[in-house]
């Protein structure tokens, strides 16, 4: 980490306490939801409870990395910062959707797909600077991180379509007759 900051020390804890300070809301947002889908009636939906789990440990591990990582630079893990200030504004919408009582799945899985989306985004922002940066060590860590992120988007992408799907065009059975009819 320590090439990656060599540029501009400051910016680099500030980009790290952006991502910190996401992870930091990923956690809140998987806890919600593991109690929110514990109480679904959906057997499909209560399958998915040990993967939420594992995915909601894996954003506290990304959480407890960076608070590491800004310490390791000098920085404060729990200051705000320019760009945390930012992404707790840009969050809050998604904040607004699955922590303040939204029960129903269709919106919840919406608003952490959006979450996910952002949360690859920055991960893969930090893999490119690391890339240019030629800081091996951080571009690994980096990597392993996106590639976490990456398995939480597609589980989540693939949790919106089937109750997308179920909405529009009925009970799973049902989709699949309306879609092949014989």
């Amino acid at each position: 980490m320590q090439k990656l900051a060599h540029g501009n020390k400051d910016k680099a804890i500030d980009l790290l306490n952006e991502r910190l300070t996401y992870e930091r809301a990923s956690v809140r947002l998987y806890d919600s939801i593991v109690e929110k889908v514990g109480r679904a009636a959906d057997p499909g939906l209560l399958n998915l409870l040990g993967q939420l789990r594992e995915y909601r440990d894996q954003e506290k591990e990304h959480e407890e990395w960076l608070e590491a990582q800004i310490r390791a630079l000098g920085g404060d893990a729990h200051a705000e910062t320019e760009r945390s200030r930012l992404i707790t504004i840009e969050s809050q919408g998604i904040g607004q959707v699955v922590l303040d009582g939204d029960q129903n799945p269709a919106h919840l899985f919406h608003a952490l797909l959006t979450a996910e989306l952002v949360d690859n985004a920055g991960w893969q922002l930090l893999l490119e600077l690391a890339d240019e940066a030629d800081d091996a060590e951080a571009r690994e860590s980096f990597r392993k991180r996106l590639h976490e992120e990456e398995d939480h988007l597609i589980l989540t992408r693939e949790v919106v379509e089937r109750l997308t799907r179920t909405e529009l065009l009925g009970a799973p059975d049902e989709a699949v007759a309306m879609a092949n009819p014989t």
